[in-house]
């Protein structure tokens, strides 16, 4: 039997929930920073510009498993209002960070998130891979949450250039941790950004529940995952099971 020497986790779903989170809230607020700062835009002009942009880079990101950071989109948004900006000018920048000021403050951990960490992190590697267009705010919420020093790796699509389920980001993690694909268990909540991808790369695989997906979810997909949990702490008792 192989031993497990690392376990990998998802950030959004699997380790966090959203609380109280505002996507339009959140945009308006977006708004309000380009405007404060010189752009004379209107909310549904934006609004309108936000969106074509948004629905581009969704259909690259999703199709070639490339990630495009959040900024470009904003700066195309203001481009196409008769703008000329880039994805790194101040005023760019600045609407980014407000942007996700919230979705910063609703991620809160999952019950048995710290408990779960602090015991595999005396035993195993760990790591996170987190699909996310704008790293900053994952390295933010790691500290803010408490839990950065549990990681001995943390990837962000944004950061990497690659998202899951491309093998790609996979692989690094794997790279960045010093072991094998079967050395390695994945645990997330997406059945085909975590599941498939870890599956297809040779990972373990372990699904759990989320708000955003559920067990039905996971068993409609084309890939199951090696175990299903409801709650982080059980993945200490899949690991002893695993282990020679």
């Amino acid at each position: 039997m192989v031993t497990i020497r690392a376990v990998i986790f998802d950030f959004i779903g699997t380790l966090t929930e959203l609380v109280g989170y505002s996507l339009e809230m959140a945009r308006r607020k977006l708004f309000k920073s380009l405007v404060d700062d010189g752009c004379n835009l209107t909310l549904e002009g934006f609004s309108a510009a936000y969106d074509t942009a948004h629905r581009k880079y969704r259909e690259i990101r999703y199709r070639q498993l490339v990630e495009v950071a959040n900024a470009v989109w904003v700066s195309e948004a203001l481009n196409h209002l008769g703008y000329n900006t880039t994805p790194q000018e101040r005023v760019v920048k600045t609407g980014v960070n407000v942007f996700f000021e919230d979705y910063l403050e609703a991620l809160q951990l999952r019950p048995f998130t710290k408990s779960t960490l602090q015991s595999l992190s005396q035993n195993f590697k760990v790591g996170l891979i987190s699909n996310f267009t704008y790293a900053p705010v994952i390295y933010a919420a790691l500290r803010r949450l408490a839990i950065n020093d549990f990681f001995d790796v943390v990837l962000v699509s944004e950061a990497v250039g690659w998202r899951k389920p491309s093998a790609r980001i996979f692989k690094e993690a794997l790279k960045r941790l010093h072991v094998e694909a079967y050395e390695a268990v994945f645990v997330g909540d997406s059945p085909i950004e975590d599941i498939q991808g870890a599956k297809k790369t040779g990972f373990k695989t372990v699904f759990i529940r989320s708000q955003f997906n559920s067990l039905d979810d996971m068993q409609k997909a084309a890939q199951p995952p090696d175990y299903s949990i409801e709650e982080l702490s059980e993945i200490l008792e899949i690991l002893d099971i695993l282990q020679p």
